[in-house]
């Protein structure tokens, strides 16, 4: 069994027809796509794909396959990329991923660590959603990443800090005024939820308003902090977000923290159980370090039960 077997076989069954695959994701032509899909069920005995009305569906068989060779080709992806490394050790490098909007916080006092306690190393940086952070510590793109906790068996966290929610609303709303906003009282403005994308954040917030006893219907959700201020501005809407949005907060938004008990969310450092980078194991034992750098600083900027520590 070939590793281009495996992504073909991928590509078919992301795209779900033989003619989009090969056209548009392998650009190879169709029937020679069909003869390698045709050798990878010969060599595994049995089929994996059907043609129906719809185009190209899985069997069981099929379905089962394709999370091992999605996980063959990450495997695969992250060998590749650990050779490429050792190719070139005159300068070692640390690659780092931040959650988007995490990097104002966290990345200012990591540069400090590394700067301190390494020399000669080449550090790189990069921000996205959780689940391609994690996705890319598992191919060995990123050695480290302040992020969510991701459902990886492969991938260690250390919690850093639990973020309170914290209400973001127009700086003239009347529930601006308030030094404290009760969370009943967004039962009848207009909400900006939290999309799909964010699936740690999302299941927060709206525990927490089923909780309260709330009933919301979001007009609109965002996936990210930037979309959310912007729509908090244009729409006049208010919304739940980690204290780290206020990071990408302009003059016509503000925040105020909720009455109550506060909800919060993990912010995590992951990184690849298999990583015996040593400047990896460098960082590490400087978390604790970090993390009260961080939180101090946070307590003198947000003021009493805004920021929260690591726990």
């Amino acid at each position: 069994m070939e590793l281009r077997h495996l992504r073909y076989f991928v590509a078919v069954a992301e795209a779900g027809s033989l003619t989009v695959a090969a056209e548009k994701k392998l650009h190879t032509a169709q029937p020679s796509l069909s003869r390698q899909i045709r050798d990878l069920e010969y060599e595994v005995g049995v089929q994996l794909m059907s043609r129906s009305v719809h185009g190209i569906e899985l069997t069981a068989a099929g379905r089962a396959f394709l999370d091992h060779a999605r996980l063959a080709l990450t495997q695969a992806e992250a060998a590749a990329e650990a050779a490429r490394r050792a190719a070139q050790p005159i300068k070692r490098t640390f690659a780092m991923g931040f959650l988007t909007g995490q990097e104002a916080n966290w990345l200012p006092r990591a540069m400090d660590i590394l700067r301190d306690e390494l020399s000669n190393i080449e550090i790189r940086v990069s921000t996205d959603h959780s689940t391609t952070l994690a996705e890319d510590l598992q191919r060995g793109k990123l050695d480290i990443a302040f992020l969510r906790p991701e459902q990886r068996p492969d991938l260690e966290y250390k919690l850093v800090v639990r973020e309170p929610l914290v209400v973001f609303l127009p700086s003239d709303h009347p529930l601006a005024g308030r030094k404290a906003v009760d969370p009943h009282d967004l039962a009848d403005q207009t909400f900006i939820g939290i999309s799909e994308i964010a699936h740690v954040l999302r299941p927060i917030v709206n525990d927490y308003l089923k909780r309260c006893g709330i009933q919301i219907s979001p007009h609109l959700e965002i996936d990210n902090f930037p979309m959310a201020i912007s729509l908090v501005a244009s729409t006049r809407g208010v919304a739940l977000l980690p204290i780290s949005a206020e990071n990408f907060l302009t003059w016509s938004v503000v925040s105020r923290p909720l009455k109550g008990e506060l909800p919060t969310v993990d912010l995590v450092v992951g990184y690849h159980k298999a990583n015996t980078s040593p400047i990896l194991r460098t960082f590490l034992s400087r978390i604790d370090d970090l993390t009260a750098r961080v939180s101090s600083k946070a307590r003198q900027m947000s003021g009493p039960g805004l920021a929260a520590g690591p726990r």
